[in-house]
């Protein structure tokens, strides 16, 4: 159906008057005869009788009217979703359950006002694709290991460094610990099934190996965090890393622990990348947010890999 012409129905049914319409549409009086009529021709009914004080609907009209308004209801929104400074903010984060989902769910309560659409990519050229092309607004991400440089115009912010804890079953040997040191990790099966060669987090996780002498094993499918707890509570010989901001639940009757690791403490680089002309009006809003919801963050005695602070 032909909107301009549901638009000027519209027009021409709240003045009573074609010219009126005209007025209103910036259009002249003719196309808005020509504009009904075919409208008129698409329905198969008259939607107006000339009187001599104008236009009045039929009865046909006036059952059409409301339905007309619809239509321009939903098409205002359907270019509002897509159309940037009128759309609503568009943030991708990896996980639902990750720092980078509790910070925007912090800066929705912070700022309610601002319409924010959420969204789930999984590789960082796919993410900076959708930067590049305005199809998203940022994205949280470790930016990228040496050799794979933000594209020009691109800009990343460090934004949050999460502490890295050890989540092992009750009836691993390290489950009573208070702490453990990344040295004591040494020689301990850790199992990350979700690490997948060639993401930032690969990246991240290989240099911590490479550093420490860990054993991180990414072997078998990935499941989810469901099966990768049940397998964790289940097996005496293994354990896993999470982010100390990532929400997990899990039933009582699993008895994990969550051990901080010390000496040093691994923390994962989070940042915010955007397109530096982005123009859409709660990015900085955003940007803002972040920068006082981190601030503060003591760095003294933690580790993240050489290209990640040198960002």
């Amino acid at each position: 159906m032909d909107l301009e012409a549901v638009r000027t129905f519209v027009a021409a049914a709240d003045s009573g008057q074609f010219r009126e319409a005209a007025a209103e549409l910036a259009v002249t009086q003719q196309a808005v005869s020509k504009r009904i009529a075919a409208l008129e021709r698409a329905l198969g009914v008259r939607l107006f009788t000339r009187t001599a004080r104008g236009a009045e609907l039929t009865i046909d009209g006036q059952a059409f009217l409301p339905h007309a308004r619809e239509l321009l209801r939903v098409a205002e929104r359907a270019e509002t979703s897509v159309r940037t400074g009128r759309r609503p903010l568009r943030v991708d984060i990896i996980a639902s359950r990750g720092a980078a989902s509790g910070l925007m769910r912090g800066f929705h309560r912070a700022h309610p006002e601002i319409e924010l659409d959420v969204v789930m990519l999984f590789s960082i050229e796919t993410a900076v694709a959708a930067i590049r092309s305005g199809e998203i607004d940022a994205s949280f991400r470790a930016v990228t290991a040496p050799g794979r440089p933000l594209p020009e115009g691109i800009a990343a912010a460090r934004v949050l460094d999460e502490e890295l804890e050890l989540l092992t079953g009750p009836r691993h040997v390290l489950a009573g610990a208070r702490s453990v040191t990344l040295g004591e990790l040494a020689g301990h099966r850790i199992w990350m099934p979700g690490i997948v060669p060639g993401t930032e987090w690969a990246a991240y996780y290989d240099d911590l190996v490479a550093e420490f002498g860990l054993t991180i094993e990414a072997t078998g499918p990935n499941f989810g965090s469901d099966a990768l707890l049940d397998t964790v509570a289940d097996t005496p010989a293994l354990a896993t890393f999470m982010g100390g901001r990532t929400r997990l639940v899990w039933p009582e009757s699993h008895g994990l622990r969550r051990i901080p690791v010390t000496d040093p403490k691994p923390v994962y680089p989070h940042s915010l990348l955007w397109r530096r002309d982005n123009t859409h009006p709660a990015l900085d809003t955003l940007r803002s947010y972040l920068a006082t919801a981190t601030a503060g963050q003591d760095t003294a005695g933690t580790w993240t890999p050489g290209w990640a602070n040198a960002r």
